[in-house]
């Protein structure tokens, strides 16, 4: 695997545009940054790999961030405009369709038709995070080729999740219902990023570009589940992260994460996550009390070492 290194520092801005693969297409990019602001830009379409190490990372505008914890593959965009919150650290690993191509076809083995990762958000596992931590020590050492590999393979393994999805997609050949699947998860990624917002059945049709009715069905066939389901269930996962780290009250909690009906809230959160919201505002509350107090605590021992 061809892979260029670069590494961002506080504020800096790399910009990819095509002189920088004139003469390496088929290269893909890894990228680290660390620090506040900064930022990843490029008019070539490109595809990526992102992982937070630390922090958050803003891939669009109208994204929601990805977390620590989280990885996010996204398709070819000619627009890309990434931005590190916060003190973050991340990582990236991009390149052109072709160099992509040439990465799982040629150096993972996988058959031309599959030789395209899907866009979609993975939880971050141990071996996942083990590989990323690996590839970002690797970037700054400036030799990433068999680091990246690594990253690339648990990524394909994480993907291996969807084949039972597309195996469910209308179509009659793999290659029809993996172009079916492709427009699913599309979708779903933006209900995912979006789940807050009041969203049209009729709309998101369009984005997969089927009528309402084959939409539905389609996107149930292929997740068990409807879009409305699913979009519920993405803002009970919000209002849930939002209670742990947010001030906002229970009302507003419920408002911001696209509940209208208070009353309605309490009863899907209580459904999905066995306790009410108030019960997760305070056990996140002396959550932080505790680890303020560990921190205190950890701070006045050299203090009492060296007091006599």
């Amino acid at each position: 695997m061809n892979v260029i290194t670069q590494v961002l520092a506080h504020g800096a801005c790399l910009e990819l545009n095509p002189r920088a693969f004139a003469h390496g297409e088929a290269a893909l990019h890894a990228v680290v940054a660390g620090g506040r602001g900064c930022v990843l830009k490029s008019d070539v379409p490109l595809a990526g790999i992102w992982i937070p190490l630390r922090g958050r990372l803003q891939l669009g505008a109208n994204d929601a961030p990805v977390q620590a914890g989280e990885a996010r593959v996204t398709e070819s965009d000619p627009r890309l405009h990434v931005v590190g919150r916060g003190n973050a650290l991340w990582l990236a690993l991009v390149g052109t369709a072709a160099a992509w191509r040439l990465a799982l076809h040629a150096d993972h083995g996988l058959p031309a038709i599959e030789a395209t990762l899907l866009p979609a958000r993975h939880a971050a596992d141990r071996a996942l995070r083990r590989r990323a931590l690996a590839l970002a020590r690797a970037v700054l050492a400036g030799d990433a080729d068999a680091a990246a590999e690594a990253v690339v393979d648990r990524i394909v393994a994480l993907q291996g999740e969807f084949a039972d999805a597309i195996a469910r997609c209308p179509g009659r050949t793999y290659a029809q219902r993996r172009q079916v699947f492709l427009r699913l998860q599309r979708v779903r990624n933006f209900l995912s990023s979006n789940c807050h917002l009041d969203v049209d059945n009729d709309a998101i049709a369009r984005m997969a570009n089927y009528s309402p009715w084959h939409f539905i069905r389609a996107f149930r066939a292929a997740y068990q589940e409807t879009p409305h389901a699913y979009l519920v269930r993405q803002r009970l996962e919000r209002a849930h992260r939002m209670l742990r780290a947010s001030p906002l009250a229970i009302a507003e909690v419920a408002l911001a994460s696209g509940f209208e009906n208070r009353c309605a809230f309490s009863r899907l959160f209580r459904q999905r996550f066995g306790m009410t919201a108030g019960s997760v505002r305070r056990m996140a509350l002396h959550a932080d009390a505790r680890a303020l107090h560990a921190q205190r605590q950890e701070s006045a021992i050299p203090a009492t070492r060296y007091a006599g």
